[in-house]
């Protein structure tokens, strides 16, 4: 008889947390859906708080967690270098990797916290995530391009520092003016010039018509041609190989543009 109200007493308390849980799962859809309303009517404080309470009702709802860290990024203003500027940051970072724990594919989750390092102007952490990306969908086109301008501004900055440094104006040659320097800036930077140009040709594989990519190509080889200390004829080259990315740059933005309605311009009738 024992037994058998043991039993009867585990069926109530299993059929219970059964029901509890399948209501809590039902209220966390409902703060879920009102977020995604809030969010894109641009109130961003309420989505967030929809969005936790959503996570709170239930954990497993990978949906609600990447909401809510797209919220959190929302709120963030790349530049702002305040403790609460980037407290949005680093919150929808951990928003990002709990996903990650749940769905290591979940690329959008990676992509994201890449993006928010790249505005943090944590270069390496960035990098290191879209890398991530790369391997979790070797197709796109936009992690390789931005691995690519991250190598650019990793070797562009040193660059002008060090011409600054040595009171250079624009036109002047870092070879010439300072050999020593050069030599110093070329060990430097050549492994992220390599990286920057393997990585943006990818993308133009993936997406030849890729503009944006095509324009950093050719910031890239001015890169190289910079460091290019004691090889002038290489130096040529990789000036004429940049001045080669200009016009193929000029020339697909020419045609998007001319794809675009209205790309002919308003014709004006001459009698009116």
């Amino acid at each position: 008889m024992k037994t058998s109200l043991r039993v009867l007493a585990l069926t109530a308390a299993a059929i219970l947390l059964f029901t509890v849980t399948g209501c809590n799962k039902l209220r966390a859809r409902d703060q879920l859906n009102k977020g995604v309303q809030a969010y894109k009517a641009a109130k961003y404080e309420e989505a967030i708080n929809r969005f936790q309470e959503a996570v709170s009702l239930d954990p497993t709802l990978i949906n609600a967690k990447l909401y809510l860290a797209t919220a959190y990024a929302q709120q963030y203003i790349p530049g702002a270098d305040t403790p609460e500027n980037n407290k949005f940051a680093l919150e929808a970072i951990k928003q990002y990797e709990e996903v990650l724990q749940r769905d290591p594919k979940s690329v959008n989750s990676v992509k994201g916290i890449a993006y928010l390092y790249l505005q943090m102007k944590q270069f390496d952490k960035a990098k290191e995530y879209y890398r991530k990306a790369t391997e979790l969908d070797p197709n796109d086109p936009e992690p390789y391009y931005s691995v690519g301008v991250i190598d650019w501004t990793q070797t562009y900055q040193p660059r002008m520092a060090k011409r600054a440094e040595l009171g250079m104006k624009p036109e002047d040659a870092l070879p010439t003016k300072d050999k020593k320097a050069c030599a110093a800036l070329k060990e430097q930077n050549t492994a992220n010039i390599q990286e920057g140009i393997d990585n943006l040709g990818k993308a133009l594989q993936l997406r030849q018509d890729y503009d944006d990519a095509m324009a950093y190509m050719n910031l890239m080889y001015r890169e190289r041609a910079d460091v290019q200390c004691e090889d002038p004829a290489a130096r040529a080259s990789d000036l004429k190989e940049a001045d080669n990315w200009v016009d193929k740059t000029l020339a697909v933005k020419k045609a998007k543009a001319e794809k675009q309605p209205g790309a002919q311009g308003i014709t004006m009738d001459p009698n009116k």
